[in-house]
């Protein structure tokens, strides 16, 4: 598959963190195309085989468990990765509510309005797709700058620079909240716990750090990113990905280009 990132627009820039397009012209056979934890909603547009039954527009809250996105022939993906901190400001539901979920959001506002789905689904370009997703999160955003709520902000952002191997008795003390109070409010506008949003990140550095090395050095690796030793990483590689390292490996070496 060929891979694009995408720095969203500046008016975009605190609520979309970066946007990823997949496409591929020589998918020969139905398969499916995981969303791995990263700590980052997204909303995302399909386009794939016509006999597979897909929502195209939609809203995955965050994700604990792998994310499986049939796929098949010809296939366009463009995923707007979110800022943890930003589900409920844009959206308005608890973020907890969407954890390990998707919503179909064609029907709702202001994605009907605009009648998003239809026009994607239509558009004959990726640059006219990407100007209809941006002018949807514009409107997200209208008339103004939505309501962040900034200790949450705060919050995630010290963790994700920690990569999630940080106390979370720290980032209490650092906004001088009680335990509970930081779990509410997580809850609220993450979906997830702090100490898991914490192995989700933590998880994540380490996995980018493996694909870099060719899977090489998991010892090494985990020492690095705050395991106690290499079998607690291969624990958390089942917890995200369903798979062992070396399964995970595979099965992307499979994964058709």
């Amino acid at each position: 598959m060929r891979t694009q990132l995408i720095t969203p627009l500046p008016a975009l820039a605190g609520y979309v963190s970066h946007i990823m397009v997949l496409e591929s012209e020589r998918l020969a056979f139905d398969t499916f195309l995981p969303l791995i934890a990263k700590g980052y909603p997204s909303v995302v547009f399909q386009l794939t085989a016509s006999h597979l039954k897909v929502d195209h527009l939609v809203l995955y809250g965050q994700n604990i468990r792998p994310i499986l996105l049939p796929v098949s022939g010809p296939t366009t993906l463009i995923a707007y990765f979110l800022y943890p901190h930003t589900l409920k400001a844009l959206f308005g539901w608890s973020a907890r509510e969407l954890t390990d979920l998707s919503v179909d959001i064609s029907l709702s506002e202001p994605a009907r309005d605009m009648r998003v789905r239809e026009q994607l689904l239509n558009a004959p370009s990726l640059e006219q797709r990407l100007t209809l997703m941006n002018n949807y999160f514009l409107r997200l955003i209208s008339p103004g700058k939505l309501d962040i709520h900034q200790p949450v902000l705060f919050a995630t952002r010290m963790i994700q620079q920690h990569s999630g191997a940080l106390s979370m008795l720290k980032v209490q003390q650092e906004l001088y909240v009680t335990e509970r109070t930081l779990q509410r409010m997580f809850d609220m506008h993450v979906g997830v716990s702090p100490k898991t949003f914490g192995r989700i990140c933590q998880f994540d550095a380490a996995l980018r750090q493996l694909g870099g090395n060719g899977f090489t050095d998991m010892a090494g690796v985990a020492f690095q990113h705050g395991y106690a030793d290499q079998s607690h990483l291969i624990r958390a590689f089942r917890d995200f990905t369903g798979l062992t390292p070396l399964e995970y490996q595979k099965a992307a070496t499979d994964f058709p280009a």
